[in-house]
């Protein structure tokens, strides 16, 4: 299993041993796992179960008793050639992880957390969100037997939280926005030593997304794309799967030149965009946005915790960052439906909105080999695009009225 060397402060390199801890008591800044890493080859992977635990070794459990899995990863890498050919590109890919358990992508840090606090006997877990972190940490909690608190805005719809509510979760309502409830959550946490696995457990929990960065490298048959285009919230997702491929390349696994030349965009919806607005103003500060207001919920983070990695990571990857309306976010949903047969929520419609923006301005190159991220399932929020849908009109149950109407 995962042999973790230390946790490493991002800022000033300070290294701990590997704890219950998540900030650098020197600077403050944000916690990494570093490991010693075995000699591993390609090959290696290739008989292993087809979940993201396949590549045990490069993540932070150190006994496989200890895995909370419920069988998520290893999603489809689409061949997306007829969306590609819509916007304009000979080689573009989906990877598709609106197929997980619980249907978003959160099923991988989420796994990996909880899989942490059972190994580290924390009595139980939870998490701040939106809705698709909610659901993926309460099922997982569900699977490893560890009560899961939810710390979400009082006004968040029920339907959003209804999934995480079924896994037997307990839901805290907080009078405020999601920053407020994310505050909550951080100090219930710390208090109580429960594993708030998007804040106290941050260090492991973001290992959990870097597998998508193995996955699709493995899946191109270890060749890295040429540009890949990312939703980004709390720009977590961005971070990790930059730390995936550096980690194949140390590890001989893909070409450290391919890694080094890699193209990464950040995608953000207008309305809740600091990180673009930041790179727009070529600064390193993120101004949080303190009302988001987009249809892409699970992307309304206003003050992202890792906003300032992301725009670092866009300087060292030839990066951009760029945003999406509504009305582009929504036709990017309907886009990816109609041509590759694939339901995404807003944040994919964000990747798909800002990708088509990109090559249309120049930006990507017809001929560049293009990943796209789409990171949950449209049947979490078909409020998003409901006014947009054809409406219903009654038939009579009449053969000849029906074939006349249909052509």
């Amino acid at each position: 299993m995962g042999v973790i060397r230390s946790l490493k402060c991002r800022e000033c390199g300070k290294e701990y041993r590997p704890q219950f801890r998540y900030v650098c008591e020197e600077c403050f800044g944000p916690l990494d796992v570093t490991y010693e890493f075995p000699d591993i080859k390609r090959e290696t992977f290739e008989s292993r179960e087809k979940t993201y635990w396949r590549y045990f070794e490069l993540l932070p459990i150190a006994s496989k008793s200890n895995i909370v899995s419920l069988n998520a990863g290893l999603t489809p890498l689409q061949h997306a050639d007829k969306l590609g050919s819509k916007l304009g590109l000979k080689e573009m890919y989906v990877k598709n992880d609106s197929v997980n358990p619980t249907f978003s992508f959160k099923d991988r840090p989420a796994g990996v957390a909880v899989s942490r606090a059972r190994e580290v006997g924390l009595k139980a877990v939870g998490c701040a969100s939106t809705g698709n972190l909610a659901s993926a940490t309460a099922a997982h909690a569900a699977k490893a037997g560890l009560p899961c608190y939810i710390f979400a805005p009082s006004d968040m719809e029920h339907a959003k939280i209804a999934q995480a509510l079924s896994y037997g979760a307990e839901f805290v309502a907080v009078e405020g926005t999601y920053d407020d409830a994310n505050r909550i959550a951080s100090v219930i946490g710390d208090s109580k030593g429960f594993g708030i696995v998007n804040i106290n457990m941050r260090p492991y929990y973001v290992e959990g997304s870097k597998t998508l960065a193995y996955e699709v490298a493995e899946q191109l048959g270890w060749q890295v794309p040429d540009t890949l285009v990312i939703p980004v919230g709390s720009g977590a997702m961005l971070n990790a799967i930059c730390k995936g491929f550096e980690e194949l390349y140390s590890l001989g696994l893909v070409q450290e030149d391919d890694v080094k030349n890699m193209k990464i965009v950040a995608a953000q919806p207008h309305g809740c965009s600091p990180v673009v607005d930041a790179f727009k103003r070529n600064s390193d500060e993120v101004v949080p946005v303190e009302r988001p207001e987009t249809v892409a919920k699970s992307l309304a983070i206003g003050d992202p915790g890792d906003g300032m990695y992301v725009l670092r990571r866009l300087k060292q990857y030839n990066g951009i960052a760029e945003e999406a309306t509504d009305d582009e976010i929504i036709n990017g949903i309907l886009t990816l439906a109609k041509t590759e047969g694939i339901f995404t929520e807003p944040a994919g419609g964000v990747s798909v909105a800002v990708l088509r923006k990109l090559v249309e301005e120049g930006k990507i190159g017809q001929d560049e080999k293009v990943v796209c991220y789409v990171t949950g399932n449209g049947l979490k929020a078909t409020e998003a695009i409901v006014g947009m849908l054809p409406k219903l009109q009654a038939v009579k149950p009449d053969i000849e009225a029906v074939s006349a109407m249909i052509g």
